[in-house]
C-alpha cells in the first residue's frame, strides 16, 4: 500500500524544484583600523576655554545677528579626521585658520542649515533653512559667511590672551571638503561641536583641531589648572620663600688656555696676567649659569660688580656672544681654564 504513494524527493523531481545548496559563508577578518573610535572628553582645558569663549561670543554675535537667542557648546570629542569630515552635510563652509605660534591649521565648519537660517532671518524671513538642492553658496551668502567667521575668530583669539597669547589668521574659506584637509584621514582630531539657537531653531557649527597641534601646550589643553583662581596667601608665602632662597654667585674675570706642561712648572710666587680692565664686561654666574654682564667697581673698601645687562640667549644664557665682551674673556670649554 505504501508503494502507491510518492516520496517527497519524487514529488520535487516532478515539479522541477531543486533544493538550493547553501553556500558556505566566508568569514572575513575584522579590520580594526576601519572601526570608528570616538572618545568624548579628555580635554578639560579646551572645554573650559570654550565655556569662557561662549560668554563673549554670545554677546558679539547678537550685534551682527539680533535674532540669535543662545550659543552653546554641545560636546568635545576626539575622532579621526576622515570620520568627522564624512558626517558634514553638503554644502558646508570650511574656514581654514592658523593659530600662531602653533604650527598647524584648524577648521571652523559652518553647517549649511546654520548658514541658510542666518541668511533667512537677516532678510526678514523665518528661522527655517530653505531647500538648497545641492547648490553652492552665492557671493552674497559667502560675504555673510565671512563676516560670521571673522567675528568668531576675533572673539576666540581674545579668550587666549591671558592663557597663551596666539594670533589667529583666516587662511581661506573652502566649499570643497577635499581642499580643506588639515590632517591625514587617519589622524586624530579634537572636535568641538557647538550650536546656535536662532528664534527657536538650533543649527550646528564645529571647530576641528589636529590633536598634534596642541602638543606644545598640552599642559594647558589637557588640564584645567590654568583657569583655577590663584590663592593670594599662597602667592605671598611663595614670594617670601623665593626671596629667602640662597644662591651661589660667581664672577668670572677671564678664561685662559694654558698647557698642562706650563701648569706643572708653576712655582710659588708666579703671577698669572688676566689682562682685564675696568671697561670690560664680565659674566656673573648664578648657580653655574651665566645670567648677567657686569662691570667691576668698588663700594667703600669692598669690591663690587655693577649689573649692566641681562644675558640673552636660549633661556639659560649659554648661547651667543654678548656685545661688549673682549674675545679674550669668551674662552672655550676646554681643559686648563683659569677662572677668577
Amino acid at each position: 500500500m505504501s508503494e502507491d504513494f510518492l516520496s517527497q524527493e519524487e514529488i520535487d523531481a516532478l515539479l522541477g524544484e531543486k533544493k538550493e545548496e547553501k553556500e558556505e559563508e566566508k568569514i572575513a577578518p575584522l579590520d580594526f583600523s576601519k572601526l570608528e573610535h570616538v572618545k568624548k572628553g579628555g580635554v578639560p582645558g579646551l572645554d573650559l576655554l570654550f565655556e569662557k569663549w561662549l560668554k563673549i561670543y554670545g554677546e558679539e554675535i547678537r550685534r551682527l545677528i539680533p535674532q540669535v537667542a543662545m550659543v552653546s557648546k554641545e560636546t568635545v570629542f576626539i575622532t579621526r579626521f576622515q570620520s568627522f569630515m564624512s558626517k558634514i552635510p553638503m554644502p558646508a563652509s570650511y574656514s581654514i585658520a592658523s593659530m600662531k605660534p602653533l604650527k598647524e591649521n584648524f577648521l571652523l565648519v559652518l553647517d549649511s542649515r546654520l548658514v541658510f537660517v542666518i541668511i533667512s532671518v537677516l532678510f526678514g524671513g523665518p528661522a527655517k533653512p530653505f531647500k538648497v538642492e545641492g547648490r553652492e553658496f552665492t557671493r552674497l551668502e559667502l560675504k555673510i559667511i565671512r563676516s560670521v567667521v571673522e567675528l568668531t575668530l576675533e572673539t576666540f583669539e581674545s579668550v587666549w590672551k591671558n592663557i597663551y597669547p596666539v594670533e589667529l589668521e583666516l587662511k581661506g574659506i573652502e566649499l570643497n571638503p577635499t581642499l580643506a584637509r588639515i590632517a591625514s584621514g587617519n589622524e586624530k582630531v579634537i572636535v568641538v561641536e557647538c550650536s546656535m539657537d536662532i528664534e527657536g531653531y538650533e543649527a550646528p557649527f564645529f571647530f576641528c583641531f589636529p590633536q598634534s597641534m596642541f602638543m606644545p601646550i598640552r599642559d594647558i589643553i589637557f588640564s584645567e589648572s590654568f583657569l583655577t583662581e590663584k590663592d593670594p596667601i599662597w602667592d605671598a608665602q611663595l614670594r617670601k620663600k623665593v626671596l629667602k632662597t640662597k644662591v651661589k654667585l660667581t664672577l668670572e674675570l677671564a678664561r685662559k688656555k694654558l698647557r698642562m706642561g706650563d701648569i706643572l712648572n708653576w712655582k710659588v710666587g708666579d703671577k698669572i696676567n688676566l689682562e682685564v680692565s675696568k671697561k670690560d664686561l664680565f659674566r656673573l654666574y648664578v648657580e653655574e649659569t651665566p645670567k648677567f654682564l657686569v662691570r667691576l667697581g668698588k663700594v667703600k673698601d669692598k669690591y663690587a660688580a655693577l649689573i649692566s645687562k641681562f644675558i640673552s640667549g636660549d633661556g639659560n644664557g649659554r648661547r651667543g656672544k654678548e656685545p661688549g665682551r673682549d674675545s679674550r674673556t669668551e674662552g672655550e670649554n676646554t681643559g686648563g681654564e683659569a677662572k677668577g
